[in-house]
């Protein structure tokens, strides 16, 4: 799983979790997605966007781990016909990170139905289907060979014969597209960008609380299947405090691993290298691009492209292959907005 349910302040509610992140060029500018709400949950009283939640992107503009943009949606609760309103707030520079600043309201619309506002910036927000593949039995041997600190082992299992666990299975998505017009300004170095979401929950006491955090994918199936704790405080914290406080106990995982597998002479070494690549956890994106997340480079992330196989092996230093790729996808996305599958 990119980062579906994972960790159980994230299950209490899975309108805040959020699965993936993909960043990418669209048809006008660049286009930030992420899903929540997983149909692998089961059935839930009320599906879709947390009316007491805040879903936010934050960009960092000049590498220094914290955001200068934020694009906020708040959303109300369901109406008659099963519809949301939403509410699309940017907030920048040094209030950026304050989630009590109030930024500057874009624009705002209802759930299954196209925004957008007069400066170009497209918005959608609905059911779809769920771009994301992965394989059950090679996801859970790497959770167990990086809590365990053992090679990878898959047993008698039989490539040809691997599953998507989630090819049918839905999420509600949450796009936007902002033009190069509105980003490219903002861009300092060499218009690479940092890019992370949120979603927060009100608290009681008037605050947000973090429920979910994601960057890069697959943190959590690499280190935190078989550690809830780290999950949750994952989840909490700030991609600038990240290396400090878990970039130690990362780069252990892996030098075990690495040490077990035997593909490095210097294990402790490696998994401080891979540490410090995924510590502040951020998808690195140069504006403007085509996204491709390979072996090669991570700019961005497309709906397509193969994240597992990439983390797996990069974090093993070894090859890792779940047997199964795009084509397991049976609903697939789309070359146009939203670009996701989307449900009537």
């Amino acid at each position: 799983m990119a980062h579906h349910l994972d960790s159980p302040i994230a299950r209490q509610d899975i309108r805040l979790d959020i699965t993936d992140l993909f960043v990418f060029r669209g048809e006008v500018g660049t286009v930030f997605i992420i899903n929540v709400c997983h149909s692998i949950f089961g059935q839930i009283p009320t599906p879709g966007f947390h009316p007491e939640g805040m879903y936010e992107f934050k960009i960092d503009i000049n590498d220094d781990a914290v955001e200068e943009i934020t694009y906020r949606f708040k959303f109300e609760e369901l109406d008659s016909s099963g519809r949301q309103r939403f509410h699309v707030t940017e907030v920048t520079g040094p209030d950026a990170p304050d989630q009590m600043a109030m930024g500057t309201a874009l624009l705002s619309g209802t759930t299954g139905a196209l925004g957008q506002d007069a400066g170009g910036l497209r918005v959608w927000a609905g059911k779809a289907y769920d771009p994301f593949w992965i394989e059950p039995d090679v996801l859970h041997a790497v959770g167990h060979a990086f809590q365990d600190g053992t090679p990878i082992e898959l047993g008698d299992w039989d490539p040809s014969k691997a599953k998507n666990l989630f090819d049918g299975h839905t999420v509600y998505s949450l796009v936007l597209e902002v033009r190069d017009s509105r980003l490219l300004p903002f861009a300092q170095t060499g218009r690479r960008v940092g890019v992370w979401a949120v979603a927060t929950l009100a608290t009681d006491a008037g605050g947000w609380r973090s429920i979910n955090r994601i960057g890069l994918p697959m943190i959590h199936p690499l280190f935190t299947q078989y550690n809830e704790d780290l999950g949750n405080r994952l989840n909490a914290g700030k991609p600038s405090e990240d290396f400090n406080i878990y970039g130690s106990q990362v780069a252990k995982a892996v030098a075990r691993v690495v040490r077990a597998t035997g593909t490095s002479d210097d294990p402790e070494g490696y998994g401080t290298l891979v540490a410090h690549r995924l510590f502040p956890n951020m998808l690195p994106y140069k504006l403007g691009s085509k996204a491709t997340f390979g072996f090669a480079e991570w700019n961005g992330r497309s709906l397509i492209d193969n994240a597992p196989d990439v983390m797996f092996s990069f974090a093993a230093n070894a090859p890792v292959r779940l047997g199964i790729g795009r084509d397991s996808v049976s609903n697939k996305p789309s070359h146009a907005f939203p670009y996701v599958h989307a449900i009537a």
